[in-house]
């Protein structure tokens, strides 16, 4: 009875702890400069997630608050065209001297990764987020008109670095034209 017990918990922990992907450690860029990074991004692109599988498009505005916080508005479109939703959250610096890992709080307790893992760092002009668990990923810029060249590249770098595009939601340019406001 133990030996069976024994197996059945060495079975049990193998597959809670063995099935899971084994990634290399996920790489973030250098530096962050908060204050530029700080503003309006556009969501072009994002991996399929639950908390978003209602939105056509989405916009993400970033300040400030201080040293190791942040303060983040999430706005979408939702698919019908008209309703407007939104979420305020924080960001908390994990890691303060490159100030490219972060973890994002919309509601208490729960906190996600959000590491910034491609960012054009000399313009500010997009960022590519990522979870280090590659279940998530966003493309952010600053111009709604972002290049499809370059969306390919960021598109193939994810890949490069074992995130799953197959399913990418790539979102509608006349969606983004909205430009989207609160009321």
């Amino acid at each position: 009875m133990k030996i069976l017990f024994l197996n059945l918990a060495s079975l049990f922990l193998f597959i809670l702890f063995g099935c899971g992907k084994n990634y290399p450690p996920l790489k973030t860029v250098e530096f962050v400069d908060l204050s530029k990074y700080s503003g309006k991004w556009y969501e072009i692109a994002r991996s399929p997630n639950r908390f978003q599988k209602d939105c056509l498009c989405s916009t993400a505005e970033y300040s400030v608050i201080d040293r190791k916080t942040i303060s983040v508005l999430n706005k979408c479109i939702e698919k019908d065209g008209v309703t407007i939703d939104s979420v305020r959250g924080k960001a908390f610096l994990v890691d303060t001297i490159s100030n490219s890992k972060l973890k994002v709080q919309f509601f208490w307790p729960f906190r996600g990764d959000y590491w910034i893992i491609d960012l054009d760092e000399k313009n500010y002009t997009y960022a590519v987020v990522g979870s280090p668990d590659r279940k998530y990923f966003w493309i952010l810029v600053r111009d709604k008109n972002f290049p499809d060249e370059k969306l390919s590249e960021l598109l193939n770098f994810l890949k490069e670095n074992q995130f799953n595009t197959d399913n990418v939601i790539i979102n509608k340019q006349n969606c983004l034209d909205k430009d989207i406001k609160l009321k």
